[in-house]
């Protein structure tokens, strides 16, 4: 499965979904130059409306992470993150690992738990 939902998760389904695609991406289990499924096979997969999958891939596609081919379909953009300093490099990676450990340590997890669940999901890929 592409994208997992948390159903008691407070996360509006929608951010979950959007989430879960960068998450892919990120991972590797969705590479440049991959076609999506449809809006409609990936509502039916989920089991949520299609005009929710429709708006996340809208956002996404306006984030420049994703890039609709007009009767083709949807795929994962090609060379995506444009070129950045590598001191705002830096400075994002900071704030990013920030939020990541402070969400951590409110959901119960520590540094190490964290570290060793996103060293576990990129071997899985």
């Amino acid at each position: 499965m592409l994208v997992s939902l948390d159903p008691a998760d407070a996360t509006p389904i929608y951010a979950q979904i959007e989430r879960g695609l960068r998450a892919a991406i990120a991972s590797g289990r969705l590479k440049p130059g991959d076609q999506l499924p449809t809006v409609r096979e990936l509502a039916v997969e989920l089991r949520v409306n299609a005009n929710t999958i429709a708006r996340v891939y809208s956002e996404l596609e306006r984030a420049g992470v994703f890039e609709t081919r007009r009767g083709v379909g949807t795929f994962v953009r090609a060379g995506r993150a444009e070129a950045r300093p590598a001191s705002e490099h830096a400075r994002r990676l900071r704030a990013f690992a920030t939020r990541v450990l402070s969400e951590s340590d409110a959901q119960g997890f520590s540094a190490d738990e964290v570290i060793a669940a996103l060293r576990a999901q990129k071997s899985s890929k």
